[in-house]
């Protein structure tokens, strides 16, 4: 009589004082129609959950299928030399379609799916940090706080560049320099907002009396030489061996990063364990290292040809170890704001900040300037070719 009732209710109904023995004679089987209930009701959810990640996972094939218009990707031989990477011989769009086309690539497997993925998430991850930063740093009243803004929104610039080129990159060889000129724009003023930093928050007194009138110039003018040197590479390459965009894109960025992380070189030789922000320095050291490693020598690619086409580049581990190298030096630079207030503070006056910040937008126009001065020279060599076919 029990189940019936809480059956017919849809409720579970105890057994009153009245009726005492029929309650105890049915209430064993009211728990296990109601366990049986429940355990149904999880399955049917775990069923629900299961075909949802399901559907998650066909998206991309749904995209492509109810857009049968999108080609799919074609081998090395299919598209131009300086589009190629080395030992990544399948997975290139081709080239010359609609924009709609390269939009929706982004859920497309070709072979520049996961650069695109991997500083996407890195941009969305920085916005994060950006708000959470907010919080707790008052960027418009605070001078002192405009370094390390300016170092979080040239790490967003960089990671947006970098989604932008690696998407629609592949459009035409005109837009494929013009969308990594951009790229490299974004590599050079990120370059800055990793010396503003540094030089201020995470420098010590005897470091600083050194360079004091010295430091913020010169990281601006190497900002600029590399991005001059990742253009002028990517431009050689459209007759040179690939090995000579590689030497004039690393050489300029080691000389730029080794003048930016010298601030806390001293700090890095003579650590100590109540310094804070020290492993975080630490941290962007070995990660850019592993970069440089990745972004130099495509070590996978070269022993599992054909293999990495898709997944497992080096380029793909450098974007990852990219990221983690940034978010470790934001980190670092937020301890040191918060941590070394007083030191910095004594050693800046309060127009340093202002300075700092106009040399910033000088630097990111000179980087603009010289990208679009090797665009045009692009151009020029791409009208040549086109008129002598």
């Amino acid at each position: 009589m029990y189940c019936r009732q809480a059956e017919e209710e849809g409720a579970v109904v105890l057994p009153t004082d009245i009726d005492k023995t029929q309650a105890g004679r049915n209430y064993p089987v009211c728990i296990s129609q109601l366990l049986t209930i429940m355990a149904t009701t999880v399955m049917e959810s775990i069923g629900r959950v299961f075909i949802s990640l399901q559907q998650i996972r066909q998206f991309p094939q749904l995209l492509t299928d109810a857009a049968p218009s999108m080609p799919g990707t074609v081998r090395d031989t299919e598209v131009p030399s300086y589009f190629r990477e080395r030992y990544v011989c399948t997975g290139y769009r081709p080239l010359n379609q609609n924009w709609r086309y390269y939009f929706l690539s982004l859920f497309q497997r070709h072979n520049e799916t996961l650069n695109i993925w991997t500083h996407l998430v890195a941009f969305l991850v920085l916005l994060i940090k950006l708000c959470q930063l907010t919080e707790t740093v008052d960027f418009i009243s605070d001078r002192h706080s405009w370094p390390l803004l300016i170092l979080v929104l040239s790490s967003l610039t960089y990671s947006a560049f970098s989604v932008v080129a690696h998407l629609l990159g592949g459009k035409s060889d005109l837009a494929h320099y013009c969308f990594y000129f951009l790229d490299y724009v974004g590599v050079a003023q990120y370059q800055y907002g990793s010396a503003v930093v540094h030089f201020y928050y995470a420098v010590d007194e005897s470091v600083h009396g050194l360079v004091s009138g010295i430091f913020m110039p010169t990281a601006a003018i190497l900002s600029c030489l590399s991005c001059l040197g990742c253009c002028y590479g990517k431009y050689c390459n459209h007759s040179l061996p690939t090995w000579v965009r590689k030497v004039c894109q690393v050489v300029p960025s080691a000389l730029a990063y080794s003048w930016d992380i010298s601030p806390v070189a001293k700090r890095l030789f003579f650590w100590s364990s109540s310094d804070p922000a020290i492993i975080y320095h630490f941290g962007q050291v070995a990660f850019f290292l592993s970069c440089a490693f990745f972004f130099t020598c495509p070590l996978l690619e070269r022993c599992f040809p054909g293999r990495c086409d898709f997944v497992g580049q080096s380029h793909q581990i450098f974007h990852v170890f990219l990221s983690c190298c940034t978010l470790c030096q934001i980190h670092a630079s937020y301890l040191d704001f918060v941590g070394r207030r007083k030191l910095y503070s004594s050693l800046h006056g309060s127009g340093d900040a202002v300075l700092f910040v106009g040399l910033y937008v000088v630097t990111l126009i000179m980087c603009v300037g010289i990208a679009a001065l090797m665009l045009r020279k692009v151009k020029q060599v791409l009208d040549f070719k086109l008129k002598s076919k």
